[in-house]
């Protein structure tokens, strides 16, 4: 049974908030900084956040203004990810030497990564109980010795989590590759996957085709399956100026979120006082995977109404009749039936879109983790095509992606299914012939491990045991490692649940200076919307024996491969410009890489949203066909999605409250609607244990507080990672493999956990 914090004896629930931000928001942000960091290095580290001289935050990829920037240019979240990093707790050799791996096993996650910064390389020995210290030399030996000895290099895997750099990324694939093996999983293939493969189908580039100055001259913007208030809060200004310009905001969300509803934006002295800014115009409270339904009747409608872009369709297109005739066929009953709204509502929507000339469609995770999420995504191609809504000003297709250089590492080369463009691009300035067989992605690097066929875990950042789906599967399968190798921040579950030797490696944070090669470093960050810049960090290191993530995995990389290939790993480390030399040869779309970089940075091409043009394999936009699918479960069960709290990035818990969901200190609770809390025969407040069902398995997660909540009914939410245990492995999306995080089919007991 996962560890229960003691911190949960205390939990209480009051009412949610009805907005976002304000100075509560102010308030809290600087407190828990200053606690963290101290006054003077949180005064530095907030001066220099997402400044044009400063670091880029390593929370959420929203985008930063190109021009003026406000003096505080971050948000709750981001200020907490700062302190998070810069905090003045260290956890090191004494740390570990105090507590046995056994003992830290029993401890939350809130708790583990509570303890500090990680300030020395450690390794915990086959058979041994603690980590003990090892030097540099001595790691990087080992790790290299690993390597040499593997029977295959596909018995390697190299994962990559979002906040590693554009640098970093690009040196740790020429690794992997140099090596060998395209096992390059990353966290993209827990999140968006399902947006990549959707648009890289319809309209021939996987990333969305919107600017920043887009969602400020829109007239319409959908956020589906969105809480921006909570995972992307920067956000909200630019949803704030669309609808001070006279924008409407359809929101589409089981849950109505507090960000969704009221932003008293803390910039201004308006949202100091209370008198912030209404957003979401229309808010459909909609069942868990209604969203496929939800837009076929959509495009019906519309259809219907003589909303087309004929001379766009005819010129840019291919596919509409057959599509046109599919969504003009749909079933209104299986409609109403997956989604449970009112018709009614569903026209109202349609009339939003209807009337609207400049409409973007955003979208995050309660859409890709869904078994038919690359389906809906490409039903929002569908509609934004049937409009003519990508290639001109204030439209276009948004997906919010979270981490903060998830889309850059992959387009860096961080992918298991490179295309042979890239790899060709490789090898020609390079000089050695890549893998061309594709590798695994995070589901399948399970189940190597698990399977035997896999030795040699390395994750650069990240904690992809605790972000995993099936949590006790990818434990074990960890276990079973021959090595892993954590190259980290902060400690966390991977440290706990590793391979049968397990080395961590201390790295640089995004606030931290980086004098690698005796100079003055930086490094570059892509964001959710294509603009590519450079970010530096200015505080002091949290220890004299960190190393930046350049150095470590070229020196790994040393280690392992030596002068093979001719590749100048040393070099590399010691200039980081080097590498961006490199990328503007090999990357397409980064011609010129570093002198862009040096000029202030640059967006990165993207021929749909640029010239309408469409990179697919037909020439064209593709309108595409997708079943109808109306989603069931058996009498008694219910649908669970997984989700974050207030106090939450990704795995990393930085404290146990939600104020927006009106939940405080604790986080395994479940928010349910009060029909089927009638219907259950349960009661606000009582205690359940929750099982899955899966194709005859059960999967288990004991001992968590029913909390009424205004939910459509056969739907119920909690927070990850507790609930992660409950997510089949092999329960993906189709097309993408994305765990099926917002649809794991659950049952309640009352629980019998002490």
């Amino acid at each position: 049974m996962a560890p229960i914090d003691e911190e949960e004896a205390r939990l209480r629930v009051g009412a949610p908030a009805d907005h976002a931000a304000g100075l509560k928001a102010v308030r809290l942000s600087l407190a828990n900084a200053v606690q963290k960091m101290g006054v003077r290095k949180t005064v530095r580290n907030l001066r220099t956040l997402n400044q044009h001289d400063g670091f880029d935050c390593m929370s959420c990829a929203w985008p930063d203004p190109q021009g003026h920037r406000h003096a505080a240019e971050f948000c709750e979240n981001g200020a907490k990810a700062v302190a998070w990093e810069g905090t003045r707790d260290t956890a090191g050799p004494a740390f570990f030497a105090a507590h046995p791996v056994a003992e830290l096993a029993q401890q939350t996650d809130h708790w583990l990564e509570k303890q500090g910064r990680l300030t020395h390389p450690m390794i915990r020995r086959e058979g041994a109980t603690h980590y003990e210290p090892i030097s540099w030399a001595d790691a990087l030996a080992l790790i290299g010795a690993h390597f040499r000895q593997l029977a295959d290099p596909n018995e390697a895997v190299f994962y990559t989590s979002g906040r590693a750099s554009n640098e970093a990324a690009f040196v740790y694939q020429l690794f992997a590759r140099a090596l060998g093996t395209n096992n390059l999983p990353d966290c993209s293939n827990m999140c968006h996957e399902s947006t990549g493969s959707a648009l890289m189908r319809t309209i021939g580039v996987g990333k969305g085709s919107v600017t920043l100055e887009d969602l400020h001259q829109a007239d319409l913007i959908v956020v589906s399956g969105q809480n921006p208030g909570t995972n992307h809060p920067r956000m909200l200004t630019a949803l704030e100026i669309a609808k001070r310009d006279g924008a409407k905001i359809l929101a589409i969300n089981p849950l109505p979120e507090a960000g969704l509803l009221r932003f008293d934006n803390p910039q201004k002295v308006r949202g100091l006082v209370g008198g912030g800014t209404g957003l979401a115009d229309r808010l459909l409270r909609i069942r868990s995977n209604g969203d496929l339904a939800l837009w076929q009747a959509i495009g019906s409608l519309l259809l219907e109404r003589g909303v087309a872009d004929r001379e766009f369709i005819a010129s840019s297109t291919v596919g509409f009749d057959a599509w046109a005739k599919h969504v003009a066929e749909v079933d209104r009953e299986a409609v109403l039936a997956a989604t449970g709204l009112e018709w009614a509502e569903i026209e109202a929507a349609a009339d939003m879109l209807a009337s609207s000339k400049r409409i973007i469609h955003c979208w995050a995770m309660g859409i890709t983790q869904h078994r038919n999420a690359v389906a809906t995504i490409k039903e929002f191609v569908n509609v934004a095509l049937l409009q003519g809504m990508i290639g001109k000003p204030g439209a276009g297709l948004c997906p919010v992606r979270g981490h903060s250089n998830v889309q850059g590492d992959r387009t860096m080369g961080i992918w298991e299914k490179p295309p042979a463009a890239f790899l060709d691009r490789l090898s020609a300035e390079f000089g050695f012939e890549p893998p061309r067989e594709h590798g695994v992605d995070a589901a399948d690097a399970v189940r190597v491990f698990r399977d035997g066929r896999a030795k040699v875990f390395l994750a650069l950042g990240g904690n992809f045991v605790a972000a995993m789906s099936d949590t006790e599967v990818t434990a074990a399968a960890m276990r079973d490692a021959e090595l892993t190798v954590q190259i980290s921040t902060k400690l966390n579950r991977s440290h706990i649940e590793a391979g049968r030797t397990a080395l961590i490696l201390p790295t640089l944070g995004r606030t931290e200076q980086d004098l690698t090669g005796g100079t003055v470093q930086r490094i570059t960050v892509e964001d959710s919307m294509s603009a590519v810049h450079a970010s530096r960090g200015r505080s002091e290191p949290a220890g004299p024996l960190l190393r930046s993530e350049v150095d470590i995995i070229c020196g790994i990389a040393q280690a392992t491969l030596g002068d093979r290939h001719g590749i100048p790993w040393a070099d590399f480390a010691e200039d980081y410009g080097r590498i961006r030399e490199r990328i503007g040869r090999v990357v397409p779309g980064c011609d010129d890489y570093a002198t862009k970089i040096d000029n202030g940075g640059f967006t990165m091409p993207h021929p749909p949203r640029d010239s309408r043009t469409f990179p697919t394999p037909e020439g064209k936009a593709v309108f595409t066909v997708s079943p109808l699918e109306v989603m069931t479960v058996p009498e008694g069960r219910l649908i669970l999605q997984t989700l974050r709290s207030h106090d939450q990035f990704n795995t990393t818990i930085y404290g146990l409250d939600d104020r927006y969901r009106g939940v405080y200190s604790g986080r395994r609770v479940v928010f349910i609607s009060a029909a089927d809390l009638a219907e259950l025969g349960f009661a606000d407040g009582d205690l359940v244990d929750l099982t899955s069902e899966w194709q005859g398995e059960e999967r288990h997660a004991a001992r968590f507080r029913l909390v009424e909540y205004d939910t459509p009914k056969g739907c119920v939410a909690a927070y990850y990672p507790e609930t992660n245990p409950l997510v089949p492995l092999d329960s993906q999306a189709e097309e993408s493999g994305t765990p099926t995080s917002k649809w794991v089919v659950v049952r309640l007991s009352p629980s019998n956990s002490v």
